[in-house]
């Protein structure tokens, strides 16, 4: 179990994005040593969070202790990774792993998804080459977290004449598949697919989690909710919004992820998807108003109608994550009031 301490460790791709700090410093509390693959593409090296741990570099890894606990780095890229062991040329000699948390992706906001979609379809090769690697190595691997995304459902399903609550059995792989969000959604369908494969063809423990839109104080300003903290900071008035601001999302804290995320990998072997969402449709003009009302002023919102906005409306159907004993525990208040008082004190990341 995740939740307890593990004499193996738990590996994570893409340990240092936003995602992925915060899923390794829950590690951590829980008394778990973690291996990290990433290229730093997105992420922040590990000697600007990890503070107070002695650092040692031995070849190709950085090795951070502290109480017994022992995060090791290896900064490369998912693809050339993944290949290399694949290859039989591995770099790096890996243990086995009680865990293995794949985030490891090309992602961004709104700009990147719609932007360069070409780019974004890498997350395909990078998906395909993980779980060759990880089915090959299956006795080595006790349990494997595939993070799929809301982006996968169709987009048929989220628009202004036709939205829905997205429960989980709106994907299908057996008929009537829907046309997913872009290179990104399409990725996550395909890795949703082949973490089924990996589950009742080569017999891994195997759970896919579909995170809505999850939010937290030191995520990239390319994101809606930091980028509009930053703003609200400055006290900007008009305020701008991408589109018209009435697009809506299902927001959810990234501590509130993470402990959907422990549950999910518990209770979910055969590979099928489980939302992570609250169930509550909000728009960007909310969140603006709610950032506006926490900061005490009352800004006009002007709109940029040239700006790529995505799907008018995605909110998840969360009986599922909620069946399985999860609730979301931190408010949208109270985390917004924690991404902006991190915006005005504009200070790095500290654990």
């Amino acid at each position: 179990m995740t939740n307890d301490v593990n004499k193996k460790p738990v590996l994570v791709t893409g340990g240092c994005g936003f995602v992925g700090r915060h899923l390794v410093n829950k590690l951590i509390k829980k008394g778990n040593s973690v291996w990290i693959v990433d290229n730093l593409f997105t992420g922040w090296h590990p000697d600007k969070w990890l503070r107070g741990y002695d650092r040692k570099e031995d070849g190709n890894l950085i090795k951070y202790t502290k109480n017994g606990i022992e995060i090791t780095f290896i900064e490369a890229d998912a693809l050339d990774f993944f290949l290399d062991e694949i290859k039989s040329r591995p770099k790096i000699k890996l243990p086995a792993f009680s865990d293995v948390y794949h985030l490891a992706s090309i992602v961004g906001g709104r700009a990147l998804i719609d932007g360069d979609p070409i780019q974004v379809a890498t997350d395909l090769a990078i998906d395909s080459l993980f779980f060759v690697w990880a089915t090959r190595n299956k006795e080595k691997i006790e349990r494997v977290m595939y993070t799929s995304s809301s982006a996968a459902y169709p987009i048929h399903l989220q628009s202004e004449s036709n939205t829905v609550a997205l429960a989980e059995n709106l994907i299908r792989f057996d008929h009537g598949m829907g046309l997913p969000d872009m290179t990104y959604g399409w990725s996550k369908l395909s890795g949703e697919y082949l973490a089924r494969f990996a589950a009742k063809h080569y017999g891994m423990h195997v759970a896919c989690v579909r995170p809505f839109s999850g939010y937290g104080e030191d995520q990239d300003t390319s994101y809606p909710v930091p980028a509009i903290a930053s703003r609200i900071a400055k006290r900007e008035n008009p305020m701008t919004v991408w589109g018209t601001g009435e697009q809506g999302r299902d927001f959810v804290h990234i501590d509130d992820c993470i402990e959907a995320m422990f549950i999910v990998l518990d209770k979910i072997s055969d590979g099928s998807g489980i939302n992570i969402g609250t169930g509550k449709l909000l728009s960007f003009n909310e969140i603006i108003r709610t950032f506006a009302k926490i900061e005490k002023y009352e800004p006009s919102i002007k709109q940029l109608l040239d700006k790529p906005v995505g799907v008018q409306a995605r909110h998840a159907h969360p009986e599922k994550i909620f069946s399985l004993g999860w609730k979301p525990e931190i408010s949208l208040e109270d985390g917004l009031t924690r991404v902006l008082n991190y915006a005005k004190e504009n200070k790095t990341f500290e654990v």
